[in-house]
Parts: C-alpha cells; structure tokens; sequence
C-alpha cells in the first residue's frame, strides 16, 4: 500500500457514509477519493478511480456489495482491499472471520475501524495483496442469487454454493386429489397471496401452498427474478421495461400483462432488461 490509503466509502445511506466519513479524518493515512451509494456508482468509481481500499456495505437495493464483486471480477480490474460493512451480525461475524476477510458491524465502533485500518496498512507486501484478492473471488465464486442474509447463512454454516445449482425442470402443484406437473420454463409469472402462490401460465392459472422464499430457492435466478415482495417473473416473458413520471417503474410481459416494479428491485431488473 501507499503511505496515503486512497479509499471509497460505498453505502446507500447518507448517514452512514457521513458518520464513517468523520470517523476517518482522524486518520492521517486515510485519504477518501470518493463516496458512492448504490452498487452501480461503485463498481463505476472503482474502476475509474482504483482506490486502495473500498469500505463496501453488503445489502444496498439494486446491486448488494456481493454483486459489486461479482462486477468488478467480470470486468477484470484491479481488485482494492475491501472491509465489508454490514449490519448483519453473528453470519457476517462467521462468514468473514472463516475467510480472514476483514468486516464492520453498523453502527461502526472506533476501535474495530482503526483496528481495519492498520490491518490494511501492514498489508504492504503484493503477495499479501494477492492473499487478499484470492479470498475475495473466492468469495464471489461462492455466489448465487439468493439475497444477501441467506449467502451469509449458508457461508457461516459452511454451505457450499454454487452458481452452476441444478433446478428442477417441472414443479409439482397439488389440487384436492390431483397433482400437477407444470413445466418451469412455462411459467410467466408468479404473485404471493398470503400463504398460497398463483402461478401463472399462458392458459392456467395454478394455487400453491407455499411462502415465496420457498418456491424462489428451486427458481433458477437467471431465469426467475423477484420484482416486489409478491411478484417473481420469468425474464423470457419480459417485454418492455417502463418508467413513469412519478419515477416507478414497470414492466410489461409479452402477454401484456403489467406488473410494478418496487424501488429495492428496480436497479437489478434494469441491468437484467438490458442484458449487462
């Protein structure tokens, strides 16, 4: 590292970037080049600016902190030290200890945060550095498209993950004394109501009795992606992406059914609608 740690500040809430901002005035060697405060703007400042050391928050709407990784790896540019910030406290406390990767509890406590700093300013030598970038795409490889509690979970509790999971092709749906084999790829779309799913097709209308968390871990999340707290659609069904004056968003199915889409989910359809 240089003798002045150049750093960026990434969290979706202004008064968390303003309180670590303070914080890290008191320390000579740090020098912050720049805040961010989604996902989008981080990966952008990273790799514009190439901090030294970037002080991520996990969960943000749009993309996670796990999914600013998962970016800047895809890209292939340079990788900053990174001290993750969550709130999150015995899963992150296990996940990152298990993987000697450093981390912050919100609210940030003054000892822990000199305690991260002088951890990145003893990390002089490349092959350190290297250690360092090794266990973050580590990490990253660990990834699926569950949220971000559920990858600390399963992290802690020593889990394998893996983005390459096989999801069943057909889901079985039980009504009275029959039972339904639907074809995933057939479903458009799905909306939660209370502790039933509607699963929509393009000519039936199916009732599951089961929550949503349930139902979206056998979804493959490159094909099924939650747009609210109620509604998970089928990508291929997608056929426009819609912003309104008031600034929501929606998007229309090739049915022509529209469906709103909530401000947390918002970023993460956008990148999807546009394939990048």
């Amino acid at each position: 590292m240089t003798t002045q740690i150049r750093t960026l500040i990434v969290d979706d809430e202004p008064l968390a970037r303003k309180g670590l901002l303070v914080r890290l005035a008191e320390f000579p060697n740090i020098n912050v080049v720049a805040e961010a405060s989604s996902g989008r703007e981080a990966v952008a400042a990273i790799q514009s600016l190439q901090p030294d050391l970037v002080f991520l928050d996990i969960q943000m709407p749009g993309w996670s902190g796990f999914d600013v990784l998962r970016e800047i790896k895809a890209a292939g540019s340079p990788m900053p030290f990174v001290v993750f910030v969550t709130a999150y406290d015995q899963y992150a406390i296990r996940a990152f200890e298990v993987r000697a990767l450093d981390y912050l509890l919100k609210p940030v406590d003054e000892e822990r945060l000199a305690q991260a700093i002088e951890k990145v300013a003893l990390t002089t030598a490349p092959e350190l550095e290297n250690v360092h970038q090794q266990k973050l795409f580590q990490l990253v490889s660990e990834m699926s498209g569950d949220d971000c509690e559920e990858i600390l979970i399963r992290l802690a509790e020593g889990v394998e993950l893996s983005t390459e999971s096989s999801y069943p092709e057909h889901i079985a749906i039980k009504d009275g004394g029959e039972i339904t084999r639907v074809a995933i790829n057939a479903i458009e779309w799905v909306e939660a109501a209370g502790d039933y799913m509607c699963i929509y097709t393009s000519s039936e209308t199916h009732i599951l009795r089961r929550t949503m968390k349930e139902l979206e871990q056998e979804l493959n999340p490159k094909l099924f992606q939650r747009i609210h707290r109620s509604a998970i659609v089928n990508l291929d069904q997608v056929s426009k992406l819609c912003s309104r004056q008031n600034g929501e968003y929606h998007i229309v199915l090739t049915n022509g059914k529209e469906l709103k889409v909530s401000r947390s989910y918002k970023d993460r359809i956008k990148q999807l609608v546009l394939g990048n």
